[in-house]
């Protein structure tokens, strides 16, 4: 095989990792939902994507961020910042996956382990979004799909930034004294779906490059 074909085929299948965590990002939430109504006749929503972890879809939930965290594990970036931002997310998949939510009442030590895993984590993935996807190569300017693809990367990187401000706001200071329901859920939602949608544009599914 030559070198151009054997560039080519790691090319595409760093692409298919890209894609790999967009889709699972924008596609857990209601995966969950869907599975925990059809399969297991309980309620469609939680009060967090977390509290899935007391549902009959614990099992995908887990995997779930256990397929993250794989993933980010073994991305490898441009530079140094890549992987180590990679790797941080990684652990705090782990995180989230392996220190449950306290299921009702205030959070317990584990709780607050989940807790504070899932807003690094979130924090880490807006990085990646705001950062390090939009960065470009010095040498030589931009495309127009590049332009395009960052105003997609920073966009996302927004959101999610207000997710997670939203979730803190409201967590610590408004649900004590006017509790929406399914706030947390709707808000990590949104989240998850900018997180994957932004992955899925760096893995070139939509605004690819001549």
């Amino acid at each position: 095989m030559s070198t151009d074909n054997r560039y080519h085929i790691h090319t595409l299948s760093y692409l298919a990792l890209r894609k790999s965590i967009g889709f699972i990002g924008m596609l857990l939430p209601f995966v969950l939902m869907l599975g925990v109504t059809i399969i297991f006749k309980e309620d469609a929503l939680q009060d967090s994507i977390s509290h899935y972890y007391y549902t009959g879809m614990r099992d995908v939930f887990v995997g779930a961020l256990c397929a993250v965290s794989l993933f980010m594990f073994f991305y490898c970036g441009y530079e140094r910042i890549d992987d180590w931002a990679g790797n941080a997310a990684a652990i705090f998949a782990l995180g989230v996956a392996f220190f449950p939510t306290t299921e009702t009442g205030d959070a317990d030590l584990i709780g607050k382990v989940h807790f504070s895993s899932a807003a690094a984590l979130f924090i880490i993935l807006a990085f990646f979004s705001l950062y390090l996807f939009t960065r470009t190569d010095p040498n030589k300017p931009p495309t127009s799909q590049k332009l395009k693809r960052n105003v997609i990367y920073r966009i996302c990187g927004v959101i999610i930034i207000l997710c997670i401000v939203s979730i803190a706001v409201y967590s610590f200071f408004i649900e004590d004294m006017y509790m929406i329901p399914r706030f947390v859920f709707w808000g990590e939602t949104i989240a998850l779906v900018a997180f994957g949608f932004s992955w899925c544009v760096k893995g070139e599914v939509v605004l690819k490059d001549s």
